[in-house]
């Protein structure tokens, strides 16, 4: 394609190019101020990795698993709503393009398609996010048909039972939400939160669902401990891209907490603000096993669809595979705490990155 991007960051300005002003601001909005959208990238210039030279590394390994499921990279495309809105096949050319870099999507409660069309147009692993609404018999339809669907696990949003104040959508007088296609909801059956979700729910989807729960949303290590504690498999430290608490640190400042709460009992990821591979190797030094992204993808399906989502996520794995090479590292299972500058973190870089975050 003529143009084509270098880096991450450049799809967003092709993309808001394409898509209505209120579309562009309904993915790239966080809450408030949106201060916790600008320190979830903003965390990761605290950290220098330490390079290493006359190491022999010439072809690092890339790939991993997360929950038995092998990946071609410690990368996987986090749940987003509304991939219609980016381009007309949605959530299919997601899906597609996930599958041909060896990696998943998380494919959304609030997805333009129904959770099956996805699954039959995905040649690769799925995982479904769910939200759990005040009619628990529509929430576990929703579970029942993932698993019927073959999605290989169940990952409950846990930190949204009231949506934060989104205020570009406010001032844009919720143009988008007005056009939503709400796939999984043909019927119009849509209800709202369940604002008085308790732990107990974990038991309840391990049970109704037998496959493995995520929770996405775990902050603090008191949280991280209890979601072990009543069994989930893994946990997503995010703020939800910085769209519902404002003021709430940036995801990677927590990871660290969580990983010493979890103690190696179930699988950690983060998501928020990486953009970088060394940003993927910054979360893999303080205890990730992978990262999840979610607005660059968006603004890559916008670009140039399913061919504009594999480029993005081609470009990010070359950058991956250039920091494990020049850090002297044979693979991103050999990453650890000490590709990161001993002293731990340095000053923040005052350096404008943009308005984007997971």
């Amino acid at each position: 394609m003529p143009d084509s991007p270098v880096n991450l960051d450049e799809y967003e300005p092709l993309a808001r190019a394409r898509l209505p002003v209120e579309v562009a601001d309904f993915i790239a909005g966080g809450a408030e101020d949106e201060r916790t959208l600008r320190r979830n990238r903003q965390a990761f210039d605290r950290w220098a990795l330490r390079p290493r030279v006359l190491t022999g590394v010439t072809a690092p390994r890339l790939h991993t698993n997360v929950l038995g499921q092998p990946v071609a990279m410690p990368v996987l495309l986090a749940p987003a709503g509304e991939h219609a809105l980016s381009h007309p096949e949605g959530e299919a050319a997601t899906a597609r393009a996930a599958a041909a870099a060896g990696s998943l999507l998380i494919a959304s409660t609030a997805s333009s398609l129904p959770l099956e069309a996805i699954a039959a147009a995905a040649t690769g692993p799925l995982w479904f996010q769910l939200y759990c609404f005040s009619d628990r018999e529509l929430t576990a339809s929703l579970v029942t048909r993932a698993k019927t669907a073959g999605y290989r696990a169940i990952v409950l949003t846990v930190d949204a039972p009231v949506l934060g104040r989104r205020e570009r959508e406010i001032r844009s007088g919720y143009a988008v939400r007005r056009r939503l296609h709400r796939g999984n909801f043909p019927d119009g059956r849509q209800g709202s939160f369940d604002a008085s979700l308790t732990w107990d729910v974990v038991p309840w989807l391990r049970e109704l669902s037998g496959l493995p729960v995520v929770l996405k949303g775990i902050m603090c290590g008191e949280d991280a401990a209890l979601a072990v504690e009543h069994g989930a498999a893994a946990v997503i430290v995010s703020n939800h891209g910085g769209r519902q608490l404002d003021g709430a640190p940036a995801a990677l400042e927590v990871l660290p907490e969580v990983v010493a709460a979890v103690q190696g009992r179930a699988e950690v990821y983060l998501d928020g603000g990486v953009r970088r591979g060394t940003d993927v190797l910054t979360a893999l030094a303080l205890g990730a096993r992978v990262v999840c992204i979610g607005r660059p993808y968006l603004w890559a399906l916008a670009v140039d669809g399913q061919q504009g989502v594999g480029r993005l996520l081609g470009l990010l794995r070359d950058e991956i595979a250039t920091a494990l090479t020049l850090c002297g590292r044979a693979g991103v299972d050999t990453v650890d705490r000490s590709l990161l500058s001993a002293g731990g973190q340095g000053p923040a870089i005052s350096r404008e990155r943009g308005a984007a975050d997971r």
